[in-house]
């Protein structure tokens, strides 16, 4: 046993594992003893799928290999220059056209495939990375499912002109790692509920999951302004913006005994003084807020505030707040009718995608397609790319999103998605349950003004 004594400060303790442990064996249990429901709708014909499974797996070069592409080349959140050029490049090899620079996004993209009168469904593309760690969320391999299902799709109309009618949108959406790119987007005019009935994507994870709690998550930037001063000689004549923002850390920090446990808030002190002996004038913290659902993130965003104004009044130093400087994103609202397709679809494949509360919520993050999904009815399944243990966000994950079992999931995960649209626009009764039950969670959000009061 290692004590204070003779431990090596330099370095810091490693933290305990046990809490991880006692989840995994959870999620252990949870697996043997729940499965995903059968679906309720019948979906595109058998032979019909069974073509475009054919199809698809015809094309695992393609999918596989821009997969592999984008993990040797990540580009981080707006630069993905060389990533569009590539999926275009593919794109174009197939006889299909896309138009770049779309909705105010120089890294966006979107290609139509239509057929006449009928329903509209968008698949979506993620395909920036981490800074300094590369494609440690799998987007390489979410781009890939997409471009797979797209192209799939395009191949089966051109062999049966009556496969399907209707639009598939395949939207290339940059920018989902801190920066909200949807939303950018959508305040340029995507992702209207006039212009699509659906929009569906699947995220790599180490689980293969039909659903999983996604938080929403707001960004903010405080200020704090107060007076300089001598800090030995005359320190009564200062107002210490350092002291506000270390009041600020600890209220917070009271504030987490009081909030519902799938809450989170993370901040950071980025400008905290230039001089020991200066009272300090200037101090600013940064911000993300998180709740499970849009009316509770908005309830914790009022409450954080008044910890900032606390702190403003306790010091009398100044603070300017900017919030949402980079959109705000909303929780997840999964459309379980059209993820029971995707659950079959991937049955096919050997998979077994688990229902919600297999794995733990407490392993939450955040995803922009989450503002998506209150506009249109959508779903964001998971599919295994590595092992359980990975976690999303670190190197491990990021050489996981390169292996076989990457290049696999890409492939089945293009299948999904690609049976998902054709269940949609060839099965009126599953459009009907799927729109019935998107009006009863709430129907459409006006998420670009939801915390304007």
């Amino acid at each position: 046993m290692c004590t204070d004594q003779d431990r090596d400060f330099t370095q810091p303790v490693p933290p305990n594992p046990a809490f991880t442990r006692h989840i995994a064996a959870e999620t252990d249990e949870n697996k043997q003893t729940m499965r995903y429901h059968e679906p309720t709708q019948e979906g595109a014909p058998a032979e019909l799928s069974e073509k475009l499974e054919g199809l698809i797996d015809g094309m695992s070069q393609d999918i596989v290999g821009l997969s592999q592409y984008l993990h040797a080349n990540p580009e981080t959140a707006f630069e993905e220059y060389g990533s569009v050029k590539k999926i275009v490049e593919i794109l174009t090899k197939h006889g299909l056209e896309a138009e770049t620079g779309v909705y105010g996004v120089e890294t966006a993209f979107e290609s139509h495939l239509e057929n006449g009168e009928g329903p509209t469904i968008a698949i979506l593309s993620e395909y920036d990375a981490l800074p300094n760690i590369g494609h440690a969320c799998g987007h390489n391999v979410m781009a890939a499912t997409g471009l797979g299902a797209y192209l799939g799709l395009a191949a089966l109309l051109k062999e049966n002109p009556d496969a399907f009618h209707g639009t598939v949108k395949y939207i290339g959406t940059p920018a989902e790692e801190g920066s909200s790119g949807k939303e950018v987007m959508a305040r340029g005019g995507a992702f209207k509920p006039e212009d699509m009935d659906a929009a569906i994507m699947v995220h790599s994870y180490g689980y293969d999951l039909a659903d999983q709690v996604w938080l929403g998550r707001r960004v903010l930037t405080a200020k704090f302004t107060g007076a300089a001063a001598h800090a030995s000689s005359q320190p009564f004549m200062g107002r210490n913006a350092l002291d506000a923002a270390a009041l600020t850390y600890q209220g917070l920090a009271v504030l987490r005994q009081q909030v519902p446990p799938s809450d989170r808030i993370h901040a950071i002190i980025t400008e905290g003084g230039t001089r020991q002996s200066i009272i300090t004038e200037n101090a600013e913290m940064k911000f993300y807020v998180r709740s499970k659902y849009p009316d509770t993130l908005k309830d914790l965003s009022k409450r954080v505030e008044k910890v900032l104004k606390g702190a403003a009044m306790m010091t009398d130093c100044g603070l300017e707040l900017d919030w949402d400087y980079s959109p705000a994103t909303l929780g997840v609202r999964t459309n379980d009718q059209l993820t029971s397709r995707w659950v079959e679809a991937e049955r096919k494949r050997g998979r077994e995608p688990l229902p919600l509360g297999v794995v733990s919520e407490i392993l939450a993050a955040s995803t922009d397609f989450g503002n998506v999904s209150y506009r249109v009815p959508g779903i964001h399944p998971l599919i295994k790319v590595g092992r359980e243990d990975q976690a999303l966000h670190t190197r491990d994950f990021a050489e996981a999103a390169g292996t076989e079992a990457a290049d696999k999931a890409a492939v089945d995960g293009a299948y999904g998605l690609a049976q998902v649209a054709l269940d949609f626009l060839s099965d009126e009764k599953l459009r009907k349950a799927v729109k019935e039950e998107f009006e009863a969670a709430g129907g459409t959000v006006d998420v670009e003004h939801y915390f304007d009061d």
